[in-house]
C-alpha cells in the first residue's frame, strides 16, 4: 500500500502525460507547469479568494474514465472550490493563536482576511459522465487494507501534485494524489496535508478502491487533526513527514461511500 510523498515533490517544469488502459478503463496522469501568476490572480478573482496557493498546478490531473464516459478525476481547481471563503470560527481561532505567537509575522494581516488561508479542502474527486451518472450512497463496507498490502504486481503507478503553499515559511499546505493499478484492482490515495508551525497538523485523506468484477467503487474520506501541543511526545522531526505523523493524529471524521457504476454497463474492470 502506497502513501503520498513524504517530502516535497520535485518542481521540475517538464510537462508529462501518461495514459494507461486496462479493460474498459483508461487512466490519465498529466503533469504540467505551475500556473502563471496572472492566471492565478484571475482565478482568485473568479473564486472570490484573496489569495491562492503559491504553487498551483491548474492543469495537473489524474483521471480514471470508463469507455462509456463515466469516471472520476482529481484536479486542483475543483479542490480549491471546496475551500471555505468565509470566516470560520475554528480556523480563525487557530489563526489568532498563530498570530499571538508570531506578532512580527508578515502573515499577521493575511490571516484575518475572510477566507481559509490554510486552503483546507474536503475535496473527494470530481465525478464524470453525462447521462450515465455514478450513484453515491453511504455504506458500512470498508476498503480491505490487508488485501492492498498483498504483494500484487503493479501494472501502473503515478503521482500528481495539485498544489502546495509554504504559508509564508510557517508551515505547509499540500494536496497530492497517487494511483496504483494491479491486475485485479486499482487504488487511489489523495492526501491534503497541513502543518501550521506551532499550532496544528491536519490530514484529509480520500481513498478510492475498485475491484475487477464489481459494479461499484469504494471511497473513504477521513480527517485527522491534532494541535502541536498535543504532540509533545512525538519527535518534532516527524511533523514534516505526513506518513509518520498521521498515525499520531486524532481521528475526527470518517465517511465511507459506495460509488455505484451505471447499470447500463454490465462490464467492469477486467484483466
Amino acid at each position: 500500500m502506497f502513501d503520498p510523498l513524504t517530502t516535497m515533490m520535485s518542481h521540475g517544469f517538464k510537462s508529462s502525460k501518461q495514459d494507461f488502459t486496462f479493460g474498459p478503463w483508461n487512466v490519465t496522469a498529466a503533469k504540467n507547469h505551475i500556473m502563471k501568476s496572472k492566471d492565478i490572480e484571475r482565478l482568485g478573482e473568479d473564486m472570490n479568494m484573496p489569495s491562492l496557493p503559491e504553487m498551483l498546478f491548474g492543469d495537473n490531473i489524474l483521471r480514471i474514465q470508463h469507455t462509456d464516459g463515466y469516471g472520476i478525476e482529481f484536479n486542483a481547481i475543483d479542490a480549491l472550490k471546496r475551500v471555505n471563503i468565509m470566516e470560520d470560527a475554528v480556523k480563525v481561532a487557530c489563526a489568532q493563536e498563530w498570530q499571538d505567537s508570531r506578532s512580527d509575522s508578515e502573515l499577521s494581516k493575511e490571516v484575518m482576511r475572510p477566507y481559509d488561508w490554510t486552503y483546507t479542502t474536503d475535496y473527494r474527486g470530481t465525478l464524470l459522465g453525462e447521462g450515465m451518472q455514478i450513484k453515491v450512497t453511504e455504506t458500512p463496507e470498508r476498503i480491505d487494507i490487508e488485501k492492498l498490502k498483498a504483494r500484487e504486481h503493479i501494472l501502473f503507478f503515478d503521482e500528481v501534485l495539485l498544489f502546495e503553499d509554504e504559508l509564508h515559511d510557517h508551515g505547509v499546505s499540500m494536496l497530492s494524489v497517487k494511483i496504483r493499478v494491479m491486475p485485479t484492482s486499482f487504488f487511489v490515495l489523495m492526501r491534503f496535508f497541513l502543518r501550521v508551525d506551532g499550532v496544528l497538523i491536519r490530514i484529509n485523506d480520500t481513498r478510492l478502491y475498485h475491484e475487477a468484477g464489481r459494479d461499484y467503487m469504494l471511497r473513504e474520506f477521513s480527517t485527522r487533526e491534532s494541535k502541536i501541543s498535543q504532540l509533545k511526545n512525538i519527535p518534532a522531526a516527524l511533523y514534516t513527514d505526513p506518513n509518520e505523523v498521521a498515525q499520531h493524529l486524532s481521528l475526527k471524521l470518517t465517511q465511507c461511500e459506495k460509488l455505484g457504476l451505471p447499470a447500463m454497463q454490465p462490464q467492469t474492470a477486467q484483466d
